[in-house]
């Protein structure tokens, strides 16, 4: 598995894999083409079907317009083998004639990949993780008597710490800036913010319904930061960027649990993020929804735990339902952006993710289905689902859009 450093990314919305990626691939292109004043830029199935609700094409533009005039072909209908999110940057002579292409994917949270499972373009993508499966970590931390989080120490240094502690301040402004953020959501839909209203009449509850009415809040917060294209920090990605802060957040806030507690149980949270995206995908575009907002609560549902007190075999139970009670979620936006069901759906994960961590709390972690297993069965249920239930916006829920 790969550092933290490739899950947790800072960046701006609405989307990881079809703005803050193609803005990647982009910059990495230009880089190795400097003097070129001309590209064409090709867009292939789910990065074509949803790229303009998602501004992938501004994301383009912004960062190869300033060197000379760009092309972009949409082509919805053409799925290159290797991911859903296939894109081709090519530059051309003076003549016309081809130059260079280059064809990446963009496989989710904002990662490249050229079409080898085990290589992504980012230069500094070395594997530091020597287990990458639930199994091998459970079993090295009852071997050791360590947690999950100085797992992550371990392999990735003490210095992961001053990058979490980033992740987390940009996690906490997201959820600051959206509870104060009124108005509406960019877009053909007029979405009006709901966090400020949430938050407010939250803090009018008692204390038992004012905590489930925060957490929602703190959810919708980020995500319409997110919708907004404003700065947020994937977690997994950016379409379910809300979940891991408002646990967080509402945990951090409203329990007083430290800063480095926190960062604890940050850390365990990505984790979990990683393994999923190590042996299965975080991507919508891939495997639906769940590979988004059902690993966003795993990892939240994780890291309360451990928060909690939650032994190694909780943390571990709690993940599993975290991902478990999402299994064939479609990613299904209507209009291509990620406002309906997106936003919606990382408030009620938030939720979700502390019922988790109370019943696996409230066990004594043994459990018959593993997290491993659930992972395996994600996978192939994405496998299984058909392509319009996969980011096209073509079924389910997106059929609103011809209401």
């Amino acid at each position: 598995m790969e550092s933290l450093k490739e899950l947790f990314r800072i960046g701006y919305g609405p989307s990881s894999s079809h703005t803050m990626g193609p803005q990647a691939a982009a910059i990495q292109y230009l880089k190795r083409h400097p003097e070129a004043t001309a590209f064409d830029v090709t867009l292939y199935g789910s990065l074509a079907a949803t790229g303009k609700g998602h501004l992938t094409d501004v994301a383009i533009l912004r960062s190869l317009e300033p060197q000379g005039s760009v092309t972009i072909h949409w082509e919805p209908s053409i799925f290159l083998p290797f991911h859903p999110n296939g894109m081709k940057f090519a530059v051309r002579q003076p003549d016309g004639s081809l130059l260079d292409e280059w064809t990446v994917y963009s496989i989710g949270g904002g990662a490249l990949s050229e079409g080898k499972e085990e290589q992504t373009t980012a230069a500094d993508s070395t594997s530091l993780y020597p287990l990458n499966t639930m199994k091998e970590i459970k079993a090295w931390c009852q071997e050791t008597g360590r947690a999950f989080w100085e797992y992550v120490e371990q392999c990735e240094g003490r210095e992961i710490w001053d990058y979490l502690r980033e992740i987390w301040r940009v996690m906490q402004e997201a959820v600051e800036r959206g509870i104060d953020h009124e108005g509406v959501l960019p877009g053909p839909l007029g979405l009006q913010r709901k966090a400020p209203v949430y938050f407010t009449k939250a803090k009018g509850y008692k204390a038992n319904l004012q905590s489930s009415g925060l957490v929602y809040a703190y959810a919708l917060a980020v995500s319409e930061e997110n919708a907004s294209g404003g700065l947020i920090a994937t977690a997994p990605t950016c379409g379910s960027c809300g979940v891991l802060p408002a646990v967080l957040y509402h945990l951090g806030h409203n329990h007083s649990f430290s800063e480095e507690r926190i960062l604890h149980a940050l850390a365990t949270a990505g984790l979990i993020g990683n393994l999923v995206k190590c042996n299965a995908s975080i991507s919508g575009a891939d495997v639906g929804c769940q590979g988004e907002v059902g690993v966003a609560s795993a990892m939240a549902s994780a890291a309360a735990c451990q928060l909690f007190g939650g032994s190694v075999a909780q943390i571990e139970y709690a993940a599993e339902m975290g991902l478990e009670h999402h299994l064939g979620m479609t990613c299904d936006p209507v209009c291509g952006l990620v406002q309906i069901p997106c936003i919606e759906r990382n408030a009620f994960a938030a939720a979700r993710a502390l019922d988790a961590n109370f019943y696996a709390s409230m066990s004594d972690g043994q459990h018959r289905v593993s997290f491993d297993r659930v992972v395996r069965v994600m996978k192939q249920t994405g496998k299984d689902l058909p392509s319009l239930y996969k980011e096209t916006a073509e079924g389910g829920l997106a059929k609103l859009s011809e209401d």
